[in-house]
């Protein structure tokens, strides 16, 4: 049946009647499709009516014209299932989405087009948006509720005042959207700042404010913007994600309950952001860059009502009892909990050094200097640049110009030292002497995350200027792409030691019954990645805050598994003849 949804004066207004707007945000591109019922259905037992998301665009374009929505990026099965479950649908398609996610959703080939200006009317970068809005938009048109479905409302790009004033760039994404069917309403959002409103909206489009504190004053603030229509905040911040190196952000329930309870009494409309998390699987955290750079972790708990393994927390309980004061709240039956596992201790039985196993997973390509992965049509992961260095060559300083994001150093196939890019000036300096006969430089660089927020979008990755020794380049390189998508190829040899290199390790999880979500911890670990059954599943770093790593139990199966980490930086001395092990616990540890 077919609906209309429009904006009144101080309302939405559903078939003419007034509609408040209680949404959460669930990432369907963060949650195993198998879980989409469970947490959609705990979100309607928590009283919302309607469910928010993101669109990732790097996703669903992994690769320049290859377009994906099967699996966990099938939009339109998400979109019918909470639909069957009563809840209708605000859908945000970026193009660019922040969300603490690799480069704001925008996809890693676009930064080939080396001089196209993002988010903006740069007519090179419209192009491949719109290219992918015609794949997109249309499937997600059908789903709108003037056409039987549930979609009300649909964001013109995000919080675009955080970035730039391109007002005619904001109106050529709302033409395309039109073009490609959309009929509900529009809606931007941005934070309640001068300078947020004046870049980020439109005078023909409904404005919507992002706070996580002091309605009264944030709303006050958007009618100085927009006199008349329904007052809404599109990200009510319930809780915060975290960096690499900082604590654990959590945000006190009683405190965040009673924030939604006062918007809920002014007679605004609100979206919980995050309702549930969910995860950065893989590759996927992206990075905070002002003046240094700050990488997200895999977790996207977000100290969320449903926590990122779907387990309630206080805060659901406390906002279902807020809910209940302005909207009724159906009688549903909560999902049994997910059940957890704690697997033990497994041991790693095999080891093998990237170094000696770069032709198995990469094809070399034969460069005059370094150049960023993205050039060499790659997304994600490590990269590793090989060179001869002429000799005889007095001490100096080794220098790896513009790199993104950390560099390991090895000289004749031993660990020379390490580089980050906050080092500051001085810091981290590897001085190194090649003789006469010259030596095997390997420089292993790992991108740890595009920047998704701010003016340093394009966030290029590896060594992007060039490398050599003191004032001197060095020239004639081979680099090793490396999305550790083909860890099949490895050859294995019985040690487990750590000689200083970058070292995978290989062990077996049998699971006899049907597999149960686990949490797997690093302790002892240094910094590196997990790979589960040839997927990269997370990151791991020793500085925390996140210590566990969530491994749902769709990503498992019944009998033997394999795990394989790759660890940069150390665990054990080569002299140690005990075994490295991780533990599969059933309880996460996030700091």
């Amino acid at each position: 049946m077919n609906h209309t949804f429009e904006i009144g004066k101080k309302d939405f207004l559903l078939d003419g009647e007034p509609f408040r707007i209680i949404s959460g945000a669930i990432h369907y591109f963060r949650v195993p499709r198998e879980y989409w019922r469970d947490r959609l259905i705990k979100l309607k037992a928590c009283g919302f009516n309607t469910v928010e998301t993101y669109i990732a665009w790097n996703m669903h374009e992994p690769e320049e014209g290859v377009f994906d929505f099967e699996g966990m990026l099938d939009i339109e099965a998400y979109l019918s299932l909470a639909q069957e479950l009563g809840l209708y649908a605000i859908v945000r398609p970026g193009p660019y989405i922040c969300s603490e996610w690799d480069f704001g959703g925008l996809p890693w080939w676009i930064l080939n087009y080396e001089n196209t200006e993002l988010r903006c009317g740069d007519e090179t970068y419209l192009a491949c948006v719109k290219r992918f809005y015609d794949e997109l938009i249309p499937r997600l048109a059908k789903h709108q509720v003037t056409n039987g479905g549930n979609i009300i409302l649909v964001q013109d790009e995000n919080e675009y005042g955080s970035y730039g004033d391109d007002s005619d760039y904001l109106r050529r994404l709302a033409d395309m959207l039109r073009e490609n069917g959309i009929t509900v309403p529009l809606f931007t959002s941005d934070g309640a700042e001068y300078q947020m409103m004046t870049g980020g909206t439109l005078p023909e489009i409904h404005k919507t404010a992002n706070f996580g504190s002091n309605p009264e004053k944030n709303f006050a603030f958007l009618r100085k913007y927009q006199p008349e229509g329904p007052l809404m905040c599109a990200e009510y911040w319930n809780g915060w994600f975290d960096h690499w190196g900082e604590s654990h952000h959590t945000r006190d329930a009683k405190d965040a309950a009673e924030t939604l309870d006062k918007i809920l009494s002014m007679g605004a409309n609100v979206s919980a952001y995050m309702f549930h998390g969910g995860t950065n699987f893989g590759w996927m955290n992206g990075a905070n860059y002002y003046e240094v750079y700050e990488p997200t972790v895999s977790s996207y708990d977000d100290d969320a009502p449903v926590n990122e393994n779907g387990a309630l927390t206080e805060k659901y309980f406390l906002f279902r009892e807020v809910v209940k004061k302005y909207a009724p709240v159906d009688d549903i039956e909560l999902p049994e909990p997910i059940p957890t596992q704690n697997y033990g201790a497994l041991k790693f039985t095999k080891g093998a050094r990237l170094l000696d196993n770069l032709e198995n997973l990469s094809f070399p390509a034969d460069l005059t200097a370094p150049v960023n992965m993205e050039k060499l049509g790659q997304g994600y992961g490590y990269i590793l640049y090989s060179t001869q260095a002429r000799g005889p060559r007095e001490e100096q300083s080794l220098h790896l110009d513009d790199l993104h994001d950390r560099a390991y150093i090895y000289a004749d196939g031993k660990y020379a030292g390490m580089k980050y890019i906050n080092d500051a000036k001085g810091e981290n300096e590897i001085k190194l002497t090649v003789p006469e006969k010259g030596m095997r430089l390997d420089i292993l660089v790992e991108n740890m995350g595009r920047t998704n927020y701010g003016r340093k979008l394009a966030d290029r990755k590896g060594i992007t200027r060039g490398a050599g020794f003191g004032n001197n380049y060095i020239y004639n390189w081979k680099a090793y792409c490396l999305p550790l998508d083909n860890t099949d190829k490895i050859e294995w040899t019985d040690s487990t030691a750590f000689d200083g290199t970058a070292t995978f390790l290989y062990a077996e999880l049998n699971i006899e019954d049907e597999p149960r979500d686990t949490f797997i911890k690093t302790d002892g670990f240094k910094k590196g990645v997990i790979i589960v059954n040839g997927r990269v599943l997370s990151r791991y770093w020793e500085i925390g805050p996140q210590r566990s790593a969530y491994l749902p139990a769709p990503f498992l199966r019944k009998g033997k598994n394999t795990i394989i980490l790759l660890e940069t930086e150390g665990f054990k001395s080569p002299e140690s003849t005990e075994a490295p092990e991780i533990l599969l616990s059933d309880t996460p540890d996030l700091g």
